[in-house]
């Protein structure tokens, strides 16, 4: 009984010291601004929590819990910063916040692994061995997030692109110059295909601020990740290099990427029969074989039986 009150006493110490500095580093706002929200009559983010904010709330805590995260050496950083933004997280801030998530969620997985160490193992090798597996599960969660996040993002782009070149070569047949080309469908693709419609306009962004075609191309083929829009990138720079036409190649590249994503289809295609001998073998063949061989098994038993006990 004792034990049981020790160690329910270490559990709610270590819950309630994870919530203090939760509280104080995400929840916890200056009198500055609760006198600005008072006054602005915003009662609602003055008492509390509120779901609107917390992305804001993150934000001003990610420099307090991303410091003890922060990469060592300028290429992780460059790595770090890269991942982001094959996902599409950009913001001079993304690095922080991401980070700043990543120590959320280790104090949450190792609360939680807390719990599982006290309820269960209680204090012993076992139970802190638990307790790291529970807290590193939680920590790289964000990593996977990212990594899907970025997945998703290119295969989107990698969908989207072709479509995107038909109707670029449209409107340059058209009469259209690059840059206005490229304006208009990235007015078009809004509701289509919004990453590619977002990667054209600040590309055209970029050039209007005053940036070289050639930097701006290579910057949209960096960013991404992508070795389709990589590709795009260098048949523009070279057309423009040597003023051969721009419609012409980009209808060239949209072919090869829609006879690129027919032999990825067929390719699939192809392997679901290897792919469909697995669940044929663990759940279909089984329940054959129940269904064609247990009534003549079941007849067997009850007739073999018997007769071999008179015997």
């Amino acid at each position: 009984m004792l034990e049981f009150i020790v160690i329910g006493c270490v559990f709610l110490a270590i819950v309630t010291g994870a919530w203090a500095v939760l509280d104080l580093l995400v929840f916890k706002r200056t009198a500055a601004e609760e006198r600005l929200d008072k006054f602005n009559g915003n009662k609602k983010a003055a008492s509390g929590f509120d779901a609107e904010n917390f992305t804001e709330m993150i934000k001003n805590a990610s420099p307090t819990l991303s410091k003890p995260l922060q990469p060592k050496t300028e290429k992780e950083a460059n790595a770090l910063k890269q991942r982001l933004q094959f996902a599409g997280f950009r913001g001079e801030d993304a690095t922080k916040v991401y980070l700043g998530i990543k120590g959320i969620f280790l104090a949450i997985g190792l609360v939680l692994g807390g719990a599982t160490l006290l309820l269960t193992a209680g204090l012993n090798v076992g139970g802190f061995l638990r307790l790291f597996m529970v807290g590193g599960t939680f920590f790289f969660m964000p990593d996977i997030a990212l990594w899907f996040l970025g997945k998703r993002r290119k295969e989107a782009v990698f969908l989207g692109l072709p479509d995107a070149l038909d109707l670029l070569v449209v409107c340059v047949e058209a009469g259209l110059g690059l840059d206005q080309a490229m304006r208009k469908v990235a007015d078009e693709l809004k509701e289509v295909s919004p990453i590619i419609a977002h990667e054209f306009g600040v590309c055209n962004m970029e050039v209007q601020m005053g940036q070289t075609r050639e930097h701006v191309f290579n910057d949209l083929g960096a960013r991404n990740g992508v070795d389709d829009l990589k590709t795009l990138a260098s048949v523009i720079i070279q057309t423009d290099k040597f003023g051969s036409s721009v419609s012409k190649a980009l209808r060239v590249m949209s072919d090869s990427m829609r006879t690129t994503r027919r032999q990825i289809a067929e390719e699939k295609a192809a392997k679901t029969a290897v792919k469909l001998i697995f669940p044929l073998v663990l759940f279909i063949f089984p329940g054959i074989f129940v269904v064609l061989v247990g009534p003549a098994a079941i007849t067997m038993i009850n007739e073999m039986l018997p007769a071999m006990q008179n015997r």
